[in-house]
């Protein structure tokens, strides 16, 4: 999403892809230790952590695999209300237009597994932050605070959901690395696979290959769109499980969905995950009532923009503001598989969606009609007799009031009907 207030974006140094997050304000100066990373605010999270390993004598490390980094937004120029606008940048809840520039956090990933213990053998993703030499007090901040949020969403008595990462342990490094151990359910994203069947396309439709069949053409959209609904529908699980624990994601994105498989072919099997939890806000009415912390501050700015105030309105502003990112993730996974490879990327969309068509989802539709090549994008938002369109608006709505909750979007019609 894009505000007035500093925000961020991962990207990926490697063929990881990116997503789009945020990067509050720090202002703690005394560096966490793995003992201390659980807040003691709430009983459960704390006695979690004992189920955590903690041990690096309990770990082995394998390859690197893939990096991440984080671009700062370090400035922003406004809409132009006028005449000829739908909607004034008020209504449009504060949008704009920034420039950015590289951050100092860069993330590494490697492969592992568990060496001893009862899960030994048990294959992880180790998920590294630098020490604070390196980069700051940031990284430090954000490795606790997502080490915090899974702890608190794993301590639940309803069980851990399938659709968010499973934390298993980490721990900090002689350097101050610290390194978080993440159950290994693939590591693919939605962005590759997005990236790999627009790449697909592309090739289909090169000079060097013959003409698809149209059977074939057909068969191949249903299958791609049974796995794009299946994958976003299992984020949104994700997200609802998040939501009705109190906790706000706040970093949805492509690269924020971990898969286990991204062949179509085999999305009966497709089990979609959370990850990136490193910016995620706690809405507790406890924490509403304590005031700002590190990583709400920005949040409930604008929400005080947007006239939310009290405890209650500022958390219901917090969920909207997730929903609108998933709307974002959800025009992303509708228009980029669906095109050929370099027709449309996730910051071009939302330029499209925020700045041209001012959020108007059937205008912005009306010019898709228009570019061949954007076809197959608007024949999937199409299915359901637009049910696709009528989703994306409803999440994309200007105002956060209307904007339908989590469970709500996993259960709309366009992803539970039958809509092939």
């Amino acid at each position: 999403m894009i505000f007035t207030t500093p925000h961020c974006f991962f990207s990926c140094s490697t063929s990881l892809p990116f997503s789009l997050s945020k990067k509050p304000s720090f202002f703690l100066s005394k560096k966490p230790r793995l003992s201390t990373w659980v807040s003691s605010r709430t009983r459960s999270s704390s006695l979690c952590t004992a189920s955590l390993i903690t041990s690096p004598d309990s770990f082995e490390v394998g390859r690197l695999i893939g990096s991440y980094g984080f671009m700062n937004v370090t400035s922003y120029s406004g809409f132009q209300s006028g005449a000829d606008l739908e909607f004034s940048s008020g209504d449009l809840g504060q949008l704009r237009v920034q420039d950015v520039g590289e951050g100092t956090v860069k993330i590494r990933l490697y492969e592992g597994r568990i060496a001893q213990g009862p899960f030994k053998g048990t294959p992880v993703i180790f998920k590294v932050y630098p020490g604070q030499r390196a980069a700051g007090i940031e990284a430090d901040m954000m490795a606790a605070n997502e080490l915090n949020a899974h702890a608190f969403l794993q301590s639940s008595s309803e069980g851990i959901c399938k659709n968010l990462l499973l934390l298993l342990g980490g721990f900090e490094t002689k350097t101050g690395e610290q390194w978080l151990a993440f159950r290994d359910n693939g590591k693919y994203s939605a962005a590759d696979f997005a990236k790999a069947t627009s790449e697909k396309i592309s090739r289909a439709r090169s000079l060097q290959e013959k003409p698809w069949n149209p059977f074939e053409q057909e068969q191949a959209f249903k299958r791609r769109t049974y796995f794009v609904i299946r994958l976003f529908q299992g984020a949104m699980n994700g997200l609802a499980y998040m939501h009705n624990h109190e906790r706000l994601h706040q970093s949805l994105g492509p690269a924020s969905v971990i898969l286990n498989t991204i062949v179509e072919r085999d999305a009966v099997y497709l089990v979609p995950k959370l990850r990136d939890l490193a910016f995620s806000v706690d809405i507790s009415f406890s924490s509403l009532e304590e005031g700002p912390s590190t990583f709400s501050e920005d949040l409930w700015r604008r929400a005080s923009s947007a006239g939310a105030f009290t405890p209650m309105e500022r958390r219901s502003f917090g969920i909207a503001d997730d929903i609108y990112e998933a709307g974002l993730l959800f025009a992303y996974l509708a228009f980029v598989p669906f095109c050929e490879a370099g027709i449309m990327d996730s910051l071009s969309l939302q330029r499209l969606l925020e700045s041209t068509f001012k959020l108007d989802v059937m205008a912005t539709r009306e010019y898709c009609l228009a570019d061949d090549r954007l076809l197959e994008a608007v024949k999937f938002l199409d299915l359901g007799d637009a049910a696709g369109w009528e989703l994306l608006q409803a999440m994309l709505n200007p105002d956060f009031r209307k904007r339908p909750i989590a469970e709500a979007v996993a259960n709309h019609r366009f992803l539970t009907a039958n809509v092939l």
